[in-house]
């Protein structure tokens, strides 16, 4: 039984290990564990890009507004 729990220590240590790794790579983000029958079986990792304001020029969406803009300046 003592050998069963050393495996399981380790087992514990590596996916710890991992998440604390996707953990130290994201700055914004998410990371879940997902479980089954008690036991991590998937770690996911979502990244988020912040976009500070001003610092990048607004996207054309071909919208009405844009349209209207183009008008007015011809």
């Amino acid at each position: 039984m003592g050998q069963d729990t050393r495996q399981v220590k380790s087992k514990d240590v590596q996916w710890l290990a991992l998440v604390q790794r996707q953990v130290e790579s994201l700055r914004y983000g998410v990371v879940q564990i997902v479980v089954h029958d008690g036991r991590v079986t998937q770690v996911e990792k979502t990244e988020k890009l912040r976009l500070e304001a001003g610092k990048y020029p607004a996207a054309s969406t071909g919208a009405i507004g844009d349209e209207e803009e183009r008008n007015n300046k011809l």
